[in-house]
């Protein structure tokens, strides 16, 4: 198990910015890298109405240790009042792969 390690979810209505921001959180060490997805349809119910709206996706592989540092950057340049940001473990995977994503971010 390599719960040391872990997949953040971030979503926004713009993907330029969110592919700018990628870039960012991987320059910073905060992430080893960003699988950007574009388009996604977003179905979300927010200040009692329903919304359907496209966005753009990016999931960060990072170590765990780093999710508070990512999500304090996305509440501080997140164009959202409560951005959509998550963290799903990584369980297992490519033993090299893995190694990669520790030797890219920031111990």
């Amino acid at each position: 198990m390599n719960d040391d390690l872990c997949e953040v979810i971030i979503t926004a209505d713009d993907a330029d910015w969110l592919a700018d921001f990628t870039r960012h959180l991987v320059e910073a060490r905060l992430a080893a890298c960003g699988h950007n997805i574009v388009p996604i349809r977003s179905i979300y119910r927010w200040q009692g109405e329903i919304h359907d709206h496209p966005e753009a996706r990016v999931a960060l592989h990072t170590r765990r240790s780093l999710v508070p540092r990512i999500v304090a950057e996305t509440i501080d340049r997140h164009a959202y009042e409560v951005p959509s940001v998550s963290a799903l473990p990584i369980i297992d995977g490519s033993p090299a792969y893995l190694e990669w994503i520790r030797e890219s971010t920031d111990r």
